[in-house]
């Protein structure tokens, strides 16, 4: 035993000396990755960890945090309904909205990579520009009215299937499928970009192989060469398609108010955004950003294990 921990030791200190080595041989390249390196520890890496941090406080800014264990989060899961229903709120948005929209992102591209490159180039302005209009908001705001100049009650109006308008944004029955269909409309943003880019990087040469290897068809040239060369792509429209899933906030406030009717429209963000802008809660919210982020770690694993299957 003791033999084994001193080589144990001697090779944990020969890996030492070979880093420090290389470290040295590379520090200009440290040099350069440092600025990245401070940004990114200074505005991500210790706001999560003071997030954390203030979870296990009763925080409102006004005071000094004061430690309380776990009693934000026992309020949370235990005594706060309304956070319940905005979790299952940005659950169903998640589970319904995000493989929809990764799919419909990554099928639109597929096709459009077919078409010839000066239609393509339009077809990619015209699917990426409803996630970086601005009044996407007022256009489905005007569609949704809920008197009769609406457009939406306008025509089932004059189709005869109504007979008086729909309050389609103030009722809980409709508020939260409006809001559903927008974030579909806005899905085709930075993922559906990547799976363009992905497409048009597959080497055309590995299509003219696996003809002469047996594929058959295009769906087969899909399963076997085009997913398998496109898994980083993919890999970062997943975690985009996820983190919007879950991050949703803007659209549901903008839609359907703050608060929402009944809270139908709630989500785990804009319950964040309550107690953490309109409560100064900072604990309390905090413990709920930490939940969620939690939460979006554990899916993420879990779709990258799935897509690590892709073409196995």
């Amino acid at each position: 035993m003791r033999e084994y921990l001193r080589k144990y030791v001697a090779l944990r200190r020969h890996n030492m000396r070979v880093a420090v080595k290389k470290a040295k041989k590379s520090k200009m390249c440290y040099v350069f990755l440092a600025p990245y390196a401070i940004l990114f520890t200074l505005f991500y890496i210790l706001p999560v960890i003071a997030s954390i941090f203030f979870s296990f406080t009763y925080y409102n800014i006004l005071e000094s945090p004061r430690f309380i264990g776990l009693q934000n989060y026992i309020s949370l899961i235990l005594e706060d309904d309304i956070f319940l229903t905005g979790v299952k709120n940005t659950f169903l948005i998640a589970v319904i909205t995000g493989p929809l929209g990764y799919i419909a992102s990554f099928l639109f591209a597929w096709l459009i990579n077919e078409l010839p490159r000066w239609i393509r180039s339009v077809a990619v302005v015209v699917f990426y520009a409803p996630s970086i209009a601005g009044n996407v908001y007022l256009i489905f705001s005007i569609i949704f009215r809920g008197d009769a100049y609406g457009y939406a009650n306008a025509f089932l109006m004059d189709v005869g299937i109504i007979d008086t308008p729909i309050l389609w944004l103030t009722d809980p029955d409709y508020m939260l499928p409006i809001c559903m269909l927008v974030i579909l409309w806005m899905s085709l943003g930075t993922g559906f970009l990547s799976f363009v880019a992905g497409l048009q990087g597959v080497d055309r040469s590995q299509y003219e192989a696996g003809c002469m290897d047996g594929v058959k068809n295009r769906w087969q040239e899909l399963w076997y060469i085009t997913l398998p060369n496109m898994k980083p792509m993919l890999m970062f429209g997943a975690v985009m398609s996820i983190t919007q899933a879950f991050g949703v906030c803007d659209v549901t406030m903008a839609l359907c108010g703050y608060p929402s009717t009944d809270y139908a429209a709630r989500t785990v963000v804009t319950h964040l955004f309550d107690y953490g802008y309109s409560r100064f809660e900072m604990g309390y919210a905090s413990a709920i950003a930490t939940l969620l982020f939690l939460i979006m770690i554990l899916c993420n694993k879990a779709i990258q294990s799935m897509l690590n299957r892709v073409g196995t």
